[in-house]
């Protein structure tokens, strides 16, 4: 067993707040970090912001249709997770690691088929509805294969409180930047090719996902993993119902997982309905990336201030002052009535303030894998992340019913001039309304079921890194062998 796979032997020295300190790591290490998902975010929210404007008005299929797709293939995709987790989660540790090769080749992968999904052959409707399916389905199998490990990375690179924060702000500031770009540049770069065509869809797309790679590739070589576990003794327990238990007794998971499916549900409606709101509510899709370059321009600051609230408050005050913010703003953009000025201020303050828990959620995601290591003696990275990765997708899935779902109930007409007021009003709730009510339930959620503060959090980073578990010594017990399970 080499020294990375084996048990890291004797307590880490500690910091006068109780960090570890021996896994301090650079900010240009933090950097590179981010870029893998400023590289996601040229793939992933190209999809969520403009698939369904390219599927409905540019390939003519009817809201209902791509609003059932959408839902399906999340699903679907949503319960591919386990499998990508199993395999990435039984890969023994390489020269480069046991995440980032996989996370590399797979975002390669998800670049040829981003391209794929913003194409469309010229045959009948039936045809076309199964190639955006098939298309999209296998897109978020491979995206499995790239986000699962990206995500389960940051676990171990270091597990110091003030790092994991400063990375998940990293993540989350690659994040945005990535959305700025897509919902500034994407459409004028069409524009500029001549106009929203199917062939122009597919090579803005290329252009787009050319920049993902390359990201993900600074990410890759700009990153490291060298949090060491005991590996031998995850190794021992593969099967799924081991899997499920480390799963299952993760209450503070089981909290993130519950939350995210209502605050990545109301961001992803935010992304993909701001191209109709822009268009029809105010009149001019010109104002789509304006509108797009405020919102998350002021995200992109606001994050900056996350590593210090988290120091001077903690990760759960800070996430719960964030829902309270953006549940105002939302809520006061739903009762006033349409103004550009009003709605753009009041957007962009709703979605600054769901950054903030959304980019503390990556911190909380690192330390519910060390908790769960912790409460049952078995680490199990990526398992952990395809977990809450489950969450997301069923929020994604949530949100095209949603957003797509409202488009058809309401009588949206495609490359109309003009909408009727009825589905005006519903593409203003799912806006506004929508998001007010979910990340209301997500803050309730937050507070009643996540139960790991990080005092607990250094207790436990202390007993990992001295090779202990709950129970006793990782390696020797499980919580399988004390249960008689």
């Amino acid at each position: 067993m080499s020294i990375q796979e084996g048990l890291d032997v004797g307590a880490a020295p500690a910091s006068s707040d109780g960090d570890v300190t021996e896994e301090r790591i650079s900010t240009k290490e933090k950097v590179a970090y981010g870029f893998g998902d400023f590289g996601n975010g040229f793939m992933f929210d190209l999809g969520q912001s403009y698939l369904t404007k390219f599927w409905i008005d540019t390939c003519g299929i009817g809201p209902a249709v791509v609003a059932l797709i959408f839902s399906l293939s999340k699903i679907f995709d949503a319960f591919m997770d386990p499998i990508a987790a199993h395999y990435i989660d039984s890969r023994k540790i390489g020269k480069r690691g046991k995440f980032r090769p996989v996370m590399m080749v797979s975002a390669i992968v998800l670049a040829v088929l981003t391209v794929i999904t913003f194409t469309m052959p010229d045959v009948s409707m039936g045809w076309k509805i199964a190639f955006a399916a098939g298309s999209y389905a296998i897109w978020g199998i491979v995206y499995s294969f790239t986000n699962d490990p990206y995500g389960s990375l940051a676990s171990v690179m270091t597990r110091n409180i003030k790092d994991r924060a400063q990375l998940a702000t990293s993540r989350q500031t690659g994040s945005l930047g990535a959305q700025l770009i897509c919902g500034v540049a994407f459409i004028p770069l069409m524009l500029m090719m001549g106009g929203m065509t199917g062939q122009n869809y597919m090579w803005a797309a290329l252009v787009m996902a050319v920049v993902g790679v390359i990201s993900f590739y600074i990410c890759y070589r700009g990153t490291k993993e060298r949090v060491r576990v005991n590996r031998a003794a995850s190794q021992d327990k593969n099967g799924m119902k081991d899997y499920a238990r480390a799963v299952l007794t993760n209450r503070p998971l089981l909290g993130l997982v519950l939350m995210t499916l209502f605050t990545i549900s109301s961001m992803n409606v935010n992304n993909m309905m701001m191209i109709f709101f822009a268009q029809y509510n105010l009149g001019n899709i010109a104002l789509q990336p304006v509108l797009n370059f405020v919102m998350i321009g002021a995200s992109i600051v606001g994050i900056m201030f996350v590593p210090k609230l988290v120091e001077r408050f903690g990760k759960k005050q800070t996430a719960m002052g964030g829902f309270a913010i953006s549940v105002v703003a939302n809520g006061l953009n739903f009762v006033i009535p349409t103004n550009l000025w009003t709605f753009m201020l009041l957007v962009t303050i709703g979605y600054a303030a769901l950054a903030v828990p959304n980019a503390v959620t990556w911190a909380f995601v690192s330390d519910t894998i060390d908790y769960g290591e912790w409460h049952t003696g078995v680490r199990k990275e990526t398992m952990t992340y395809a977990a809450f990765n489950f969450s997301r997708k069923i929020a994604q899935s949530l949100a095209a019913i949603v957003g797509a779902g409202m488009l058809a109930v309401t009588g949206y007409v495609a490359q109309a001039d003009n909408q009727t007021e009825e589905t005006l009003a519903g593409i203003k709730s799912v806006m506004t309304l929508y998001p007010a009510v979910a990340l209301t339930i997500a803050a309730i959620i937050l507070f009643l079921l996540y139960n790991l503060p990080d005092s607990k959090y250094r207790m436990i980073a202390r007993e990992l890194s001295a090779g202990r578990w709950e129970h006793g010594v990782i390696g020797e017990s499980s919580l399988s062998s004390i249960t008689g399970k």
